[in-house]
Parts: C-alpha cells; structure tokens; sequence
C-alpha cells in the first residue's frame, strides 16, 4: 500500500514565489515536483536567484516542462554556466503526470508554479498548481474580500 502523502509540503527556503498566481486563477490542486537541474543552476537557487512571474509548465511526450523560468547565470560560473531561460524538466509520478494531462485537455486548465524551494533533505522542488483562470469580476470580488477581510481585522484592533 502506497504512503500518504503530507497535506504541506515541507519547505525549508523559499528562493521564488509567485504570489500573482492566487488572484489570476482559481486554484484547484497543488503538486510537488522536483526540478532536474543542470551543476550552476543549483548554486544560483542557493543564492536565491529565480524568477517565476512569467513561468507555465506544460506536458509534452508524457513528461511536464517548466517554460520561462529564469534561474540567471551563476556569478562565480565560469564558461559551463547554464543557459537562464530554458525549459526545465519537472520530475513527477507517471499516474499525476497523466492526471494533469487529462485536467489540461479536457478542462482547459493551466499548470502553474506558485514557488521553488528547497525542502529539508536540501532537493530544489517547485510547487506546481492545477488552477483555471479567473475571470475580471471574480478578481475584483478577490479585491473586495481581501479589502474586507482588513477592514474587519482593524475594527476588532480598535475595538480591543
């Protein structure tokens, strides 16, 4: 029998986190994935340098790739650095790589990354979300929760 799986992921440094993502799309399921990374790629992660504002992952040939992202060159690399934006392969389970392929085709969902980071055995991972895209009146109900939620919290500070 398989072993559960946490319901957080244990993230020990966050490096890069896409907080945009949550107000664009609603999201439906989170995954961890690890990130197959090339020698100066993890140096730079290390020296929290990533960016995954423009960042997608998309499934093609039966395997999931992170598009976009940019891990900039390593400062102290010499001629072997990596190249910043290419296409990385994300490392997941046959069984949720079909699961996300039937949610992207038949849904018309998106895969999006909400952070990279490092978990506590040290492995660079990326959390991946299945989320469908938001529409401009569930973003300014978004707006007005967030606005409300802070309205009320400072009522019940002044209130004591």
């Amino acid at each position: 029998m398989a072993r559960p799986k946490p319901a957080t992921f244990d993230k020990q440094k966050t490096v890069a986190d896409n907080r945009r993502v949550r107000f664009d799309y609603h999201v439906e399921d989170t995954f961890e994935a690890g990130l197959a990374l090339q020698g100066t790629e993890v140096k730079a992660l290390r020296a929290g340098e990533a960016s995954i504002k423009e960042a997608y992952a998309e499934v093609r040939d039966g395997q999931v790739w992170l598009v976009n992202a940019n891990i900039p060159e390593y400062s102290h690399g010499n001629r072997l650095n990596h190249e910043p934006r290419r296409p990385r392969k994300l490392l997941l389970h046959a069984r949720e790589i079909e699961k996300l392929f039937g949610a992207v085709e038949r849904k018309g969902m998106t895969l999006v990354p909400l952070s990279i980071y490092f978990n506590s055995t040290g492995r660079a991972k990326v959390e991946l979300a299945l989320a469908k895209g938001k529409q401009s009146h569930d973003k300014r109900q978004t707006i007005k929760d967030r606005d409300w939620q802070r309205d009320k919290a400072r009522l019940m500070r002044e209130k004591g």
